[in-house]
């Protein structure tokens, strides 16, 4: 079967889609590990939940580390595929690769010996919570390395237009995380109850497997994996121009983690039973953006190769084909946080204490997914022409506001639902703003392209 999509000729929408399905596929199977974990800990409790969410935000932080390595590798790649330089590609994939091993090392270093300090700043009001939060951050977090190879290999192969074997490789991993979760979780035989730290067992070996599979499948590539050498010395004029690219793109991560990771801080005032409400609340919530994120990527590395191959009306065409697409499945995401809110979050937590709190969450989040949406496909078509600075000024400006928006609104008659509502609200405005940008920006090109041809 073929493997690679040709994104530079035939029919735009189903060519997108052949590169698209797959890659959304992926990254819910990607979300799914999160989600195995929250509804076999949820079992044990609301505290459960909220040592591993905790845990989950440096993880989380964590990407945008390795975006350092995969988002300007990824760019390049469809640059000099789409240009039809090949060895260009080949030293971009191999420096992307020993850039994220190094990364992923000394980030796992950190968790390994940094956790407790790390753990301490949520201010959590268990101490049995707390101890679980630290040793699945030193679980996880010490084999981080892992998944950044996962997702940079990813990434690579989303620009070769081979999203297939990521999609493979992720759903194996997430069979065997949903199969050792309970096993390590609940205990079984000769295997103890290990609870917070049997669920990070499970994930770890689940991501363990998908990287040698990974790693196996790329062995079989003769494009571009076949001929990386990781073992050759770094190219730093690759490192710089990739990072030129990937600096925004991972400094936006990086802070909205943190901004995401100061406002927990606040949740924390609430109890433990808020915590557990945004960390299961954010994991429904990713399904929406997750969903979103796959196909920017697809577009992304559609609008990449055709815009290296200067092929100005195929990235506009492309480009609003996405946006109708994605207007659709929001208005979809919308309608079911906000009507449905109690059946689906008590798929996760049936505490009646948590449950209330869980229903306001989802039904305020989902006013404004339709705006995240297209907040996170315009990103993604910034990426394709390589300008990554526009959604990185936006993103963390604007996320940046959930901060004192939370401290005033937290203090209102709204109470906790004042945070939900200044998370909802700096998504809508995300959404509105980067959207016209990108507007703005695709048209001046198109503009100049005329006054050339011309």
């Amino acid at each position: 079967m073929k493997k690679h999509v040709d994104l530079l000729h035939g029919a735009i929408l189903p060519t997108m889609m052949k590169l698209a399905i797959p890659i959304m596929a992926t990254s819910l199977l990607q979300m799914a590990y999160n989600l195995v974990d929250m509804i076999w800990l949820g079992r044990i409790g609301s505290g459960a939940v909220a040592a591993a969410g905790s845990a989950g935000m440096y993880i989380w932080l964590s990407a945008g580390i390795a975006a350092l390595a995969k988002v300007g590798g990824q760019v390049k790649v469809g640059h000099s595929l789409g240009a039809n330089k090949r060895e260009d590609a080949i030293l971009y994939a191999q420096t992307s690769l020993q850039m994220g091993i190094l990364l992923g090392i000394l980030f796992g270093a950190i968790c390994l010996v940094g956790a407790q300090p790390l753990i301490y700043f949520f201010k959590l009001n268990n101490a049995d919570v707390m101890e679980g939060a630290i040793q699945y951050l030193r679980i996880c977090g010490g084999g981080i390395v892992f998944n950044f190879m996962i997702n940079i290999m990813t990434g690579i192969m989303m620009a070769m237009g081979n999203s297939t074997t990521p999609f493979r490789v992720t759903f194996v991993g997430l069979i065997v995380n949903m199969v050792l979760d309970p096993l390590f979780i609940f205990g079984i035989g000769p295997i103890p109850r290990m609870g917070v730290i049997g669920a990070a067992i499970a994930t770890l070996l689940a991501q363990i497997l998908s990287a040698v599979l990974m790693i196996t499948a790329a062995r079989k590539d003769k494009q571009i994996f076949s001929n990386i050498k990781l073992n050759s010395p770094i190219h730093m004029e690759y490192v710089k121009t990739m990072l030129r690219i990937s600096c925004p793109t991972a400094l936006q991560s990086m802070m909205f983690t943190g901004i995401s990771m100061i406002i927990a801080r606040l949740i924390a005032g609430w109890g433990d039973e808020a915590i557990a409400v945004q960390k299961v609340g954010s994991q429904i919530e990713s399904i929406s953006w997750m969903t979103a994120d796959g196909f920017a990527a697809a577009l992304g590395a559609f609008i990449a190769q055709n815009y290296g191959a200067n092929d100005l009306k195929r990235v506009r065409q492309g480009y609003v084909k996405a946006i109708r697409l994605m207007l659709i499945w929001g208005c979809f995401s919308t309608f079911l946080l906000v009507v449905f809110p109690g059946e689906i979050f008590r798929i996760f937590i049936t505490e009646a204490k948590v449950l209330p709190l869980g229903i306001d969450y989802l039904r305020i989040i989902g006013y404004s997914q339709l705006f995240m949406c297209m907040e996170i496909t315009a990103a993604g078509a910034f990426s394709g022409i390589g300008k990554t600075i526009p959604p990185s000024v936006e993103g963390v400006t604007l996320t940046a506001l959930r901060i004192p928006m939370a401290m005033v609104l937290g203090t209102t008659a709204l109470g906790l639902n004042g945070i939900w509502w200044s998370i909802s609200i700096s998504s809508i405005l995300k959404g509105i703003v980067l959207l016209l940008w990108f507007e703005i920006v695709l048209r001046r090109i198109l503009s100049k392209e005329r006054v050339t041809a011309n």
